[in-house]
């Protein structure tokens, strides 16, 4: 392949960088069009229009949707996934097909081979890495492999129930029954659009399926009603509950392997007036532990949690609702600080992703091990770095303050709206006032917000209240963030639009909104006097803090979400 020469020759990159890049690919034995992508040295299109200059094939632009079931279905989706190649349309008699490289002889081979097997001509063109994972999404379409399973159910027309109860210890979800892959489906679906989360709603007339991507939920799909207790039991079976209990709520969880990945579920049921409704929590490592940067700590924000844990006591504490990656942001704190010389005990509920090297311990209320009784068993185990998964109760959080003041770092999440709101809900949990200033080092208060889309993403002009809002939150930042905030001039922000790329919601993952509230002297000194909230904020304000707000501000203005998404998760508190 010739493609870097090609992007030499039309002036898109010098010598150097030509020599260099096929020095990388001669040595990693990677492919030029990974690498120039990886590294961003141009775009896809301009890439793969060199490439079909290279190889004299021409380059075909197509849209997932315009391409039918029947249609996508000539090339069987192993050999699709293999081969990176799909079926895209028809020309008379031969079968128009899209490869990404075509210039590769095993996937040339296995071409002819199909086209021999299924006696048809072919015609092939070259498409981009987005449009053939666009068409392999259409390929694998929820709604289309639901129905298949459900005329597999129909047609066999047997004891589905009895075939759930064999002995399905290894949950690969490789079995061919339909319920089986019904549930097999929905979760890979679910992991390959990236949701946190899967509903299984009965309703009066119909079994209702949602996924919950970058914090909204989407209805997916709508099944008949009477394949809901097969489905239920199926999930039961792999998560080790118990089949036959309706009347009251379970937990549990399982592992499986899904497009080569192990993924975790954690599930919960709950009875309602039409059946178990079915809660699963998807839990990818890929997805869950992240670094400071992909949190999207940055900053001051980023710069005084990293002093912040390096101190050899105290307390941090991370607050907000439910699903607002506390969690996540605490286990990217101990991710920094797991070494060999150190000992990092958690006790949590539940134990959402497993960290080499760190003792996890899962409480279980039932047997009376609870966050107080597993906190002082932990204190007993020689830690230097503790975690309680959240501070719910009186004497959680006094023992909590107590680690903490015998020379332990000591991490916990607890429910407020605001960092300065920790300070009062650890006194009405019975805290003594004096012990909070010496103990508490950082406050964290977080939200997650969506991020456009950067295949979509549209500049636009805002009319002039939101202008005026916006303006106004800037000059109320601390001097040193407002002399490095970039206010374009003329004064412009972006709006969701929507793509292919993005399912069309103009929207493409989370970050993570920050407020950090340092306890310095001068904090220590009035916490110790007057703890309420309103002192607290103007002091830290000008201390250099931001709120969330304004940080969501500082967002909007540098095109990374849109001025409607900071407004609803920080007027409304939502996640």
């Amino acid at each position: 392949m010739k493609i870097l020469s090609k992007l030499f020759e039309k002036g898109f990159i010098d010598e150097q960088k030509k020599n260099e890049l096929e020095l990388e690919a001669e040595k990693t034995g990677r492919r030029e069009e990974e690498i120039i992508l990886e590294k961003k040295i141009v775009s896809e299109q301009v890439l793969f229009e060199a490439k079909s200059s290279v190889l004299k094939i021409q380059l075909r632009k197509i849209k997932a949707d315009e391409v039918s079931m029947d249609i996508l279905k000539i090339i069987p989706e192993e050999a699709a996934i293999n081969y990176k190649m799909v079926s895209i349309g028809r020309q008379g008699d031969a079968v128009e097909v899209g490869m990404v490289y075509p210039e590769d002889i095993l996937s040339q081979n296995a071409l002819r081979f199909l086209g021999q097997q299924e006696k048809f001509s072919y015609k092939i063109f070259l498409i981009t890495f987005s449009d053939y994972n666009n068409l392999l999404k259409q390929h694998r379409n929820l709604k289309s492999e639901t129905k298949e399973a459900l005329e597999e159910i129909d047609r066999e027309k047997k004891d589905l129930f009895g075939v759930l109860q064999k002995n399905l210890s290894s949950a690969t979800l490789e079995e061919e029954a339909p319920v089986i892959k019904m549930v097999l489906v929905i979760l890979r679906h679910a992991v390959e659009g990236n949701a946190s989360d899967i509903h299984i709603e009965p309703g009066k007339e119909k079994l209702n399926i949602r996924f919950r991507q970058d914090g909204i939920l989407h209805p997916s799909l709508f099944l008949p009603l009477s394949v809901h207790p097969s489905i239920v039991a199926r999930i039961k079976i792999i998560a080790g509950l118990k089949i036959d209990e309706t009347r009251i709520p379970q937990d549990g969880r399982f592992t499986a392997k899904i497009s080569t990945r192990e993924i975790d579920f954690r599930v919960s049921t709950f009875p309602t007036l039409y059946g178990e409704k079915v809660e699963i929590r998807v839990l990818d490592p890929k997805e869950g532990l992240k670094t400071f940067e992909q949190l999207g700590l940055r900053g001051r924000n980023f710069d005084v949690i990293r002093e912040a844990i390096k101190q050899p006591y105290g307390l941090i504490l991370a607050t907000g609702p439910t699903g607002s990656g506390k969690t996540t942001t605490l286990y990217a704190l101990l991710r920094i600080l797991n070494q060999e010389s150190v000992n990092i005990v958690t006790i949590e509920d539940p134990i959402e992703y497993a960290i080499p090297g760190i003792n996890q311990s899962q409480i279980k209320p039932e047997i009376g091990y609870t966050f107080a009784s597993g906190l002082r068993q932990i204190l007993r185990q020689d830690p230097n770095i503790i975690m309680v998964g959240e501070i719910r109760d009186e004497e959680t959080a006094n023992l909590t303050i107590h680690s903490a003041l015998t020379g332990h770092i000591v991490f916990s999440t607890i429910h407020t709206n605001s960092t300065v709101g920790v300070i009062p809900r650890l006194l009405d949990m019975g805290v003594r006032q004096f012990l909070i200033p010496s103990t508490l080092k950082l406050a964290i208060s977080q939200r997650l917000i969506r991020v456009l889309c950067k295949n979509c993403k549209q500049k636009i002009k805002p009319n002039e209240k939101v202008k005026n809002y916006i303006l106004d939150r800037v000059k109320s930042l601390p001097e040193m963030i407002r002399q490095e905030l970039q206010v374009p001039d003329p004064f412009y922000i972006y709006e969701a639009k929507g793509c292919e790329f993005c399912s069309f919601t103009g929207y493409a993952g989370r970050t993570g909104l920050f407020e950090v509230l340092a306890i310095t002297d001068e904090l220590e000194e009035l916490i110790a006097k007057d703890p309420s909230e309103r002192p607290i904020l103007k002091l830290a304000q000008k201390q250099g803090m931001t709120t969330m707000e304004q940080d969501g501000i500082m967002r909007v203005i540098e095109g990374e979400t849109t001025f409607e998404e900071v407004t609803r998760v920080t007027e409304k508190g939502e996640t």
